[in-house]
């Protein structure tokens, strides 16, 4: 079924599925939205959010404040220590679980987020449980010593692949070199570009939030200045020493820190953060084209409140 445009004179299409996903780039307004929509549906929200779920950063991973999180019942903010490593498999269960159990209470579920893979999961559609390779220690060691020289390989073995993924994510490019050697030939588009496997544990409807480019680069700039003065530098500069590496991972951690170190200035670290956080959202906005049967839904100009009105009408 084509996916739709709002802002035409073509409506939603309607749904009364019991999950209903939000995905759309970070910086977008999702939050006021999910909760505006929430509040209209009767529904919990459940975070599809890679770093929302550690707690002790809700400047750097931008979790709801206080009084949202009074609004409407909110599931997988803020729970696992940052020196925990924590996976996407791991994710699936607790998202999985807090999806049945409102269920069960007979509330429907928003799950919002901006990561692809966390939906999917979230929904069922990732398998888990393939074993590491041989290799793995290796690669990973020499990702921690090396990483733009692993980068630099899968480049020379698949340079699509290279081009598709965070170069920037350690795990990723190391499953993206145990994958091509697996292979034994660059990867196919659909084994390097499928966000979404068929069928799912839930009926659910999804909403593509398309943001205005040049206004989201704007909100994007702002963001980053407006993180820094709720107390980021603070915020980093307390957790422990011994971080998780998706943690270190994190659009502000190496940045801050290196601030902290003394080897980057303020301004500097700042700006690295806004180019990371760009790099980000052109990935976001990648895989939301490739999002099958999704309406999409153009936010430029339309307020949360508004939006999730929309939504909230073709949901019931």
């Amino acid at each position: 079924m084509a996916s739709r445009l709002s802002g035409t004179s073509r409506p939603l299409r309607p749904t009364g599925a019991p999950v209903v996903a939000l995905f759309g780039p970070t910086g977008l307004g999702k939050t006021e939205v999910a909760l505006g929509l929430a509040e209209r549906i009767g529904a919990e929200i459940v975070s599809a959010d890679s770093m929302q779920v550690y707690a002790g950063l809700p400047v750097l991973t931008n979790q709801p404040t206080a009084e949202q999180l009074a609004r409407v019942p909110y599931h997988l903010i803020g729970l696992v220590p940052p020196t925990t490593e924590f996976s996407v498999a791991e994710y699936a269960g607790l998202a999985q679980a807090a999806i049945d159990g409102t269920l069960a209470r007979g509330k429907r579920v928003v799950l919002e987020g901006g990561s692809g893979l966390y939906l999917r999961a979230a929904l069922g559609g990732l398998r888990f449980g393939s074993p590491p390779s041989a290799a793995r220690a290796a690669l990973e060691a020499r990702a921690a010593a090396d990483l733009q020289g692993l980068v630099d390989e899968l480049a020379g073995l698949d340079p699509a692949t290279a081009a598709a993924i965070d170069c920037d994510n350690p795990r990723r490019v190391v499953r993206a070199l145990e994958s091509v050697a697996a292979a034994g030939r660059p990867l196919a588009p659909r084994e390097r570009d499928a966000l979404w496997a068929p069928g799912s544990r839930y009926e659910y409807r999804l909403y593509a939030l398309e943001p205005d480019r040049e206004r989201l680069r704007e909100r994007l700039e702002a963001r980053v200045d407006e993180m820094v003065s709720r107390g980021l530098i603070e915020e980093v500069a307390a957790l422990p020493s011994r971080l998780s590496r998706t943690v270190r991972q994190a659009i502000g951690v190496r940045e801050t820190l290196a601030y902290l170190a003394g080897e980057l200035d303020l301004d500097e670290a700042t700006q690295r953060m806004k180019r990371r956080t760009r790099r980000y959202v052109r990935r976001q906005l990648t895989w939301m084209r490739k999002l099958p049967d999704a309406d999409r839904i153009l936010v430029a100009g339309r307020s949360p409140e508004h939006i999730s009105r929309e939504i909230a009408k073709a949901a019931s």
